[in-house]
């Protein structure tokens, strides 16, 4: 059987699938609950009380959702799988998401710093693989910043900031910022291939022959524009 406590937390959770939370009174969430007034204030202190330790069970789904991320062998596409799947989130679950991320100054949820935490591991994963360009606690601010902005004006503006098209935008927009464009890597691996070659040639180190011609030719092949520029 339930308890007085577990009926609170379950009644203001339904009434949140459809209302703001600003909108919803205490009132309501009694009634609903099968409790006297006197109840949230015995459990939770007050509303805002109740409030928060809702938004501390949607952080716990959220952060179970971002733990199912598949993990694959490109951390830069892992990241913006993340994004997406906190995109869905926030879609799905409107009214507790803006609880979750617009919390009252005094009441902030501890779980934002695991989503942080989870964020940045993902982000260290980009940095081993040479793939981060700005410092990570920058890169960790920025993209968490923006993914809940494009949620936030989704949810608030949906006709003008709702499409997929914006989101995907956005997201390649500040993750490219932070990791760098993948072509212009290739570039960069092409450069430094030609400069060991050319050194390796000049001072005798490099493969004598065909072998060193082969090389050189390789690496300036590859140097040079790209068929898709």
């Amino acid at each position: 059987m339930s308890t007085a406590r577990e009926r609170i937390l379950a009644a203001t959770e339904e009434l949140l699938a459809s209302k703001d939370a600003l909108a919803i009174s205490t009132r309501a969430i009694c009634d609903r609950a099968k409790v006297g007034m006197p109840e949230i204030y015995r459990q939770f202190g007050d509303k805002q009380g109740l409030l928060t330790a809702v938004a501390c069970i949607g952080f716990e789904r959220f952060l179970a959702n971002k733990r199912r991320n598949p993990t694959t062998d490109d951390p830069v596409a892992d990241l913006r799988t993340a994004w997406d799947s906190h995109v869905a989130f926030a879609l799905d679950n409107p009214h507790l998401y803006r609880l979750m991320f617009t919390p009252a100054p005094e009441s902030q949820p501890p779980a934002v710093a695991e989503a942080r935490a989870l964020l940045l591991s993902a982000l260290e994963r980009c940095r081993a693989a040479g793939r981060l360009r700005t410092p990570l606690e920058l890169a960790g601010q920025s993209i968490l910043t923006a993914n809940v902005g494009v949620c936030l004006m989704a949810l608030s503006f949906p006709e003008l900031y709702g499409t997929p098209e914006i989101s995907r935008s956005v997201r390649d927009a500040v993750i490219g910022a932070v990791t760098g464009d993948e072509r212009e890597d290739t570039r960069i691996t092409d450069g430094i291939v030609l400069a060991q070659a050319l050194v390796g040639t000049l001072t005798g180190t490099a493969p004598a022959g065909s072998d060193a011609i082969a090389q050189l030719s390789q690496a300036l092949q590859g140097s040079g524009p790209h068929d898709d520029e």
